[in-house]
């Protein structure tokens, strides 16, 4: 719509006709020309032409017409143009609390919480009085301290009753982490309302107190898809997807429908658990349902069939990704790293830069894990200095992480211990713990020690610093000090992590802890250990008992090493699946060298393919084979 078609509109119906001698505006007859203005201005759908309305509006001498300028200057506001709504409102003369309550909302939504409370201010400097509205908005802006001073004026105001304020006041506090606060307030409420429901439960989920969350929610009358989300994530995000799943699978046969934040949230929650079927399900559910599939679903799926062994479908979705994103590309290039690909993962680094995309910290992260899980050491250093050097990207505590284990897995313990010392930040809990790891791989207990007593001196040991230094004088034979580093494990009550492998079979998921003997089948389970063993020594296996950490005889060793949890998840995936289907286990630490032997071995006598996911990355064990290259 042109600016001579919005002035000829305005005009329309005015009993005094606009001329090139330029009458003043009150020649103007005001009251027809505002009802078009203002029709004009509701169905104004760009910036573009609402600056074309704009001047058509001073041309026929509206630009001082209360509610045309309020109309001007929230649609200026909804797209966008945050700039000419505050001009707007800085030359209306005496704007009344309505004008300014547009104003602050807008900043506000706008993710412009500083500009907000300012001009918040400046109303009051105004002496314009605030309504519930203008709390309400001010109060999204608000973080505790200026939250709490708004409070204050809310009572001051009688204001703080109110369904919206008292909601904001909630929302604040949660927001801010005052689970005490937010809930006196909820109880306050004489009528629960879905929005505070909701605010109430995303506290509680944020913080962690999740059953206090599900009471919550269960108690509700009505949910809409956000108060379900924020359940399903709430699980998710503190580790507790089963919970997640069986949350949804309810969701599923009520009223409300998921939508993209649904599917994300649960493919998460699948991610973590590991089971691929459900996941092969969820993306059908996806595909069947018009859920939008777009780069954040496609990089949901990708992080999900990932970290569920099936790095073939990741793969699938990643080429069905229109528009891919940097997330999207940074998540198969994890997923290339974490499956032992190295070199496609590299490739997929040059295949982003070639695409024009930038790589964000995120990329980098996952370019130096490939480094490290490959032993690519001139690649991990030249990437290292290329993050400031050719991106400007200052590396995090993550990349320093990536830099020590790729060092110290290839030997380079002291050029690790170096690159700790100079950090430009306070290394954590993990980096210390990578080295300590290095110093036990390669021997080197003066180093080892030296970490573990600084850690224990300045109270940043952890149940594993205690560990890894036992494991570096067991491995050095020195029964005293592993003695000493157990007794000071008791005396500060650290509990070790315990080893279990879990295996899924028929949709069932069975989980397995060294020597255990509760699974029904357990004396089917050991006579194929049994039979494994015989077969594995007529292939030349040697049962590697110097990683027996424990002062044991050799027979004894051996048979600890036998029963370990991850052999028995194998020999009951042998007994209870057909002959040629893969055998997929998880274990929640590092898979031993010994097992990964006989792993490999397993392989080629059995020819199934065996994936294994463990603490760090999958190995997948192909005819005597395995994708890491024994590097990992």
């Amino acid at each position: 719509m042109s600016s001579a078609t919005i002035t000829s509109a305005l005009s329309a119906g005015v009993s005094c006709s606009i001329s090139h001698t330029r009458e003043p505006p009150s020649a103007v007859h005001p009251i027809l020309p505002a009802d078009h203005a203002v029709a004009l201005i509701d169905r104004c759908s760009s910036a573009r032409h609402l600056l074309e309305l704009h001047g058509a509006v001073l041309r026929v001498g509206l630009h001082h017409h209360p509610i045309v300028d309020f109309k001007l200057q929230r649609t200026y506001s909804a797209l966008g143009r945050l700039d000419r709504s505050l001009t707007l409102l800085r030359l209306t003369p005496n704007p009344n609390v309505f004008f300014w309550t547009a104003a602050v909302h807008a900043h506000a939504l706008h993710g412009l919480h500083h500009e907000a409370l300012l001009l918040f201010s400046d109303m009051l400097s105004a002496s314009v009085e605030p309504n519930a509205f203008t709390f309400s908005s001010a109060l999204k802006a608000c973080a505790l301290g200026p939250g709490r001073a708004l409070h204050a004026h809310s009572l001051k105001l009688l204001l703080h009753s109110d369904p919206y304020v008292a909601t904001a006041l909630l929302d604040m506090y949660a927001r801010g982490g005052e689970v005490v606060s937010a809930r006196r307030l909820f109880d306050a409420m004489p009528e629960k309302r879905l929005v505070s429901s909701t605010a109430m439960i995303t506290c509680y989920a944020k913080m962690g107190d999740l059953d206090n969350a599900r009471q919550l929610f269960d108690e509700m009358d009505e949910r809409d898809c956000v108060c379900w989300n924020i359940m399903i994530d709430g699980y998710t995000q503190h580790g507790r997807p089963n919970e997640a799943l069986l949350l949804f699978r309810r969701m599923l046969s009520s009223p409300t429908k998921p939508n993209e934040v649904t599917v994300i949230s649960v493919l998460s929650a699948i991610a973590q658990q590991g089971s691929v079927g459900s996941g092969r399900w969820v993306h059908s559910y996806i595909e069947n349902n018009r859920i939008e599939f777009n780069a954040r679903v496609g990089t949901a799926l990708i992080d999900m069939y990932c970290k569920c062994g099936s790095l073939e479908d990741a793969c699938k979705v990643f080429d069905s990704i229109k528009n891919k994103d940097v997330v999207a590309w940074n998540s198969m290039i994890g997923g290339y790293a974490m499956h032992g690909h190295s070199h496609k993962a590299l490739e997929l680094f040059s295949g982003l830069r070639a695409e024009g995309l930038q790589p964000t910290d995120i990329t980098f992260i996952g370019v130096l894990n490939v480094c490290s899980h490959s032993g690519l050491i001139e690649e991990g250093r030249e990437f290292f200095r290329s993050m400031e050097k050719d991106y400007g990207i200052e590396p995090k505590i993550e990349h320093y992480g990536c830099m020590v284990d790729l060092l110290g897995r290839a030997g380079l313990v002291d050029e690790a211990y170096e690159l700790v010392q100079g950090m430009k930040i306070p290394p954590d809990a993990v980096i210390w713990g990578s080295l300590l790891a290095a110093c036990r791989l390669h021997g080197n207990m003066a180093l080892g020690e030296k970490i573990a007593n600084f850690l224990v001196r300045n109270g940043l040991a952890n149940s594993g610093t205690y560990v890894l230094l036992s494991n570096i004088y067991a491995a050095a034979g020195n029964w005293e000090a592993v003695a000493q580093a157990r007794a000071l494990m008791k005396e500060n009550k650290v509990q070790k992590e315990p080893g279990c492998t879990s295996i899924e079979v028929a949709s069932k998921a069975y989980e397995f802890v060294v020597g255990d003997m509760s699974h029904p089948k357990s004396e089917e389970i050991y006579s194929m250990l049994e039979e494994l063993d015989g077969l594995l020594r007529a292939h030349g296996y040697v049962p590697q008992t110097e990683l027996v950490l424990h002062d044991l005889e050799e027979a004894e060793k051996e048979r600890a090493l036998g029963v370990h949890s991850e052999k028995l998840a194998i020999a009951f995936g042998l007994i209870s699946t057909q002959p040629g289907t893969t055998i997929k286990i998880a274990k929640n630490l590092r898979v031993c060298v010994d097992c990964h032997t006989a792993t490999k071995l397993i392989s080629k006598i059995t020819g199934r393919k065996i994936v294994v996911r463990d603490r760090n990355r999958f190995h997948h064990f192909v005819d005597g084979w395995c994708s890491c290259g024994d590097y990992w």
